[in-house]
């Protein structure tokens, strides 16, 4: 007999103030649902609203089983294709369906994707810091935890914090983020300089330029990074400028890992072909999911790109274990983003009290242990949500802050 789709449920919930929006699967057959991760995080109202009043009534009564079929239909249906509010819906009713097969069939999602060729997850963690002793402290804790990898910022991204204007900027400049891109090459690179000096070469180190600089910037940025290998330098160029990788690529051997804002084919495509990056940094849900991304890993593999996923906060735990079911099955697997979901015992002695909401909210999250990230290994992607604890933290609709950065004369520069 064959399973189909019964109802699908939207569920938005905020435990640590970020917006994660889940979507529930419930099947024909009772007892069986699944669920999946439709995290759009500065525009969730829009993704709810998409799911509810559009790929609902495309779904209803459709085969679970054919997901394929599945995911080419809500991505054709709508003509128009490939935006942030699309894939980020579509994603959320993939890795539910695949949550779903997996449930099915008794097995983790990974074996569905041919087996776990690792046992573990190698993963980064973030350090931001406002000097070196800051952030030498911060490496050294992490060391004492089995990380092994590190992105390393300094201010945040692009050093800029600051909300107000700066005294320098034109009169009557509106507030923002305000990045001095040149300030920001020459103390990055002083801070690299001083880690090695301080630490040695142990640690691999990643740093995040979050496509702020111009395309010349870059390229000086790169090669000055050189003698400090970095394990990558992520999204060095925004989207309308990867033609400068070529450049790059030419003329230094600083990995170049690219991606998290990837939503088209026709963005990285050339990227992969003509060996332009190094580590693929797309985020699995603004693709559409785990079918495109797999699809993707594998097209990555064949011109030597290793898989290094985004995975930041706004994502919800759903979306970081479809991460790891993801690496531990691909061969070309690089490093995994990790920001920081745990344990309930970890949370409690290195954490703050709003990751003991998260966990409140999912269980069943990835564990991890002196540096590497393991699934649960129960049937499907491994996570539950607890949908009368997710209403007590409801999500937020303010004005994003963070996206509004400048450059110093005012104008806007994109985050």
């Amino acid at each position: 007999m064959t399973i189909t789709i019964k109802d699908l449920q939207v569920i938005n919930t905020a435990p640590e103030g970020i917006n994660l929006t889940v979507v529930k699967l419930i099947t024909s057959e009772p007892g069986l649902y699944g669920l999946g991760c439709a995290t759009f995080a500065y525009r969730p109202l829009a993704v709810t609203c998409y799911l509810e009043q559009y790929l609902k009534p495309l779904l209803l009564g459709r085969d679970v089983s054919a997901i394929e079929e599945l995911w080419a239909l809500m991505h054709q249906n709508a003509y128009w294709r490939n935006g942030a509010v699309e894939n980020n819906a579509i994603a959320g009713v993939d890795l539910a369906l695949w949550d779903i097969k997996g449930r099915q069939a008794g097995m983790p999602c990974y074996q569905l994707f041919g087996g776990a060729v690792r046992k573990g997850v190698p993963v980064y963690r973030h350090v931001d810091g406002s000097s070196v002793d800051e952030i030498v402290d911060q490496v050294q804790y992490y060391q004492s935890l089995g990380v092994r990898h590190l992105r390393v910022q300094a201010g945040g991204y692009g050093g800029g914090l600051d909300l107000n204007a700066p005294a320098t900027a034109p009169r009557g400049s509106l507030p923002g983020i305000y990045l001095n891109s040149r300030e920001y090459i020459r103390k990055t690179v002083d801070l690299f300089d001083k880690l090695r000096a301080r630490l040695g070469f142990e640690m691999d180190f990643v740093h995040d330029v979050h496509e702020r600089i111009a395309p010349s910037e870059a390229l000086v940025l790169a090669k000055a990074l050189e003698p400090y290998r970095l394990f990558f330098l992520e999204d060095l160029l925004p989207l309308d400028a990867t033609e400068y990788l070529r450049q790059v690529k030419a003329q230094c051997s600083t990995p170049i890992a690219q991606g998290e804002l990837f939503n088209n084919p026709l963005e990285y495509r050339h990227l992969i072909v003509e060996r332009l990056i190094d580590f693929m940094r797309a985020h699995i849900t603004q693709l559409g999911g785990i079918t495109p991304a797999r699809k993707l890993a594998i097209f990555c593999e064949q011109f030597g790109v290793r898989t290094a996923w985004h995975g930041p906060g706004d994502m919800s735990p759903i979306a970081h274990a479809a991460n790891i079911h993801i690496d531990l099955a691909a061969r070309n697997f690089g490093l995994q983003e990790w920001s920081g979901i745990e344990p309930p015992n970890f949370v409690i002695q290195e954490l703050s009290h709003k990751k003991g909401a998260l966990l409140e909210v999912f269980d069943g999250l990835p564990e991890f242990d002196n540096g590497y990230v393991y699934p649960n290994d129960r049937p499907g992607l491994g996570v539950e949500i607890n949908e009368k604890e997710a209403l007590k933290y409801p999500i937020s609709n303010e004005v994003t802050t963070w996206t509004q950065t400048r450059r110093v004369d005012g104008s806007l520069v994109l985050p």
